[in-house]
């Protein structure tokens, strides 16, 4: 089949492209044709993307674009998008995020196509935007959010053959907001074959690794605060960064004196690369006030890691204190230094943990969810 995946980003570190860029590789492995539409926006940078891309045999297309407000709320689908994406004819379209613009336009372009005699599906797939707490929002983006979700929301949200939800927590939400129970199918985000093919390497003992976007919702200042009550252990923390975020953690680090035990390092693209450098930790900790589905936090599971996560509602959904890893509450320091410290003083009770978290992981593998990805169709 023709497939077309819509999405905000494809280029720069962002959870819903490497979803999205997934999901296509293992679409396309299977048969399908696939593109992918995205505005020529990069995450996280003012750099604008090439107008033409390509994943393998999956071509990309960008469209120039208009901030709207907020992290990554803006218009891209625009008349040159349209005609594109009716020339292409595709029989599925996946629009990722919901509440976002393209997702509307996605509902339209398949009465456009029906209109010409074309049958095609739509599927939504949210990417939990369902904030606990609305921690990272103004007042007024909650009052815009409010308003959404009572008033349109429900309207657009049954237009979609499938609601594909990323997380289990969120399906309250979903139905809250008018999405039938019989449209809502449960499908994670997944994580490739390669992390569970390596022969693992034995980690460095009393090592800790921060690896994704360098930004305030991650919250490094409660981790960087813990390294400072902790004697021996180092912190490598990897991935592009906000500036003027990092400026601030690096003035944290220099007046606590951790300059030789916390270091930044680039962000990592190279899968292998990516992999080797997990690999490379003993522990694996995620101090961040949102995650919805985190994506690293379940690699590092998947490579037996030692993983500690705030708790975020991705967090809780995917590990069971004590069990297969260790949560602590949000912006709580010493329960994190707690957890650490438990950690390095029980290795031999970690063991049994780490082959849980690995267990855990294998639920997350794409060639198992692409099958049920593909069944929908």
């Amino acid at each position: 089949m023709k497939i077309l995946e819509l999405t905000n980003y494809s280029a720069g570190i962002c959870g819903v492209w490497q979803r999205v860029k997934q999901e296509s590789i293992e679409l396309e492995k299977k048969g399908h044709v696939v593109k992918i539409f995205s505005s020529n926006a990069i995450k996280d940078s003012k750099d604008i993307a090439k107008s033409e891309d390509r994943v393998g045999n999956i071509e990309i297309k960008r469209f120039s674009f208009k901030k709207l407000g907020g992290e990554s709320f803006m218009w891209w689908f625009n008349r040159k998008a349209k005609k594109e994406a009716m020339n292409f004819l595709p029989d599925i379209i996946i629009a990722h995020a919901y509440r976002h613009l393209h997702t509307t336009q996605a509902l339209k372009l398949k009465k456009e196509l029906e209109k010409q005699g074309h049958k095609c599906k739509v599927f939504l797939v949210t990417h939990a935007p369902f904030i606990e707490k609305n921690i990272t929002r103004t007042f007024v983006q909650k009052l815009v959010v409010n308003f959404y979700d009572r008033f349109i929301g429900p309207r657009v949200i049954k237009k979609f053959d499938k609601v594909i939800a990323i997380t289990k927590w969120e399906i309250p939400y979903l139905l809250k907001i008018g999405a039938k129970r019989e449209k809502i199918v449960y499908i994670p985000n997944g994580i490739p074959e390669e992390f569970f093919k390596i022969k693992q390497r034995k980690p460095k003992k009393s090592t800790i690794l921060f690896l994704g976007r360098i930004s305030p919702i991650k919250n490094l200042e409660v981790l960087i605060k813990a390294i400072s009550s902790l004697k021996q252990i180092t912190l490598d923390i990897v991935g592009p960064a906000d500036s003027n975020y990092k400026k601030k953690l690096q003035n944290l680090i220099k007046k606590l004196k951790l300059e030789k035990r916390v270091k930044f390092h680039k962000a990592v693209y190279d899968l292998k690369e990516k992999i080797r450098l997990i690999d490379t930790h003993e522990i694996f900790v995620l101090p961040s006030k949102r995650e919805a589905m985190p994506q690293a936090l379940i690699e590092a599971m998947a490579l037996g890691k030692i993983v500690i996560s705030s708790k975020t509602p991705g967090g809780k959904e995917i590990i069971q204190d004590g069990k297969n890893g260790f949560l602590f509450e949000i912006n709580k320091e010493n329960e994190l230094i707690e957890k650490i410290l438990f950690c390095t003083q029980n290795r031999e009770k970690m063991k049994k943990i780490q082959l849980k978290a690995r267990k855990t992981a294998e639920k997350f593998k794409w060639d198992v969810l692409i099958n049920k990805l593909e069944a929908l169709f």
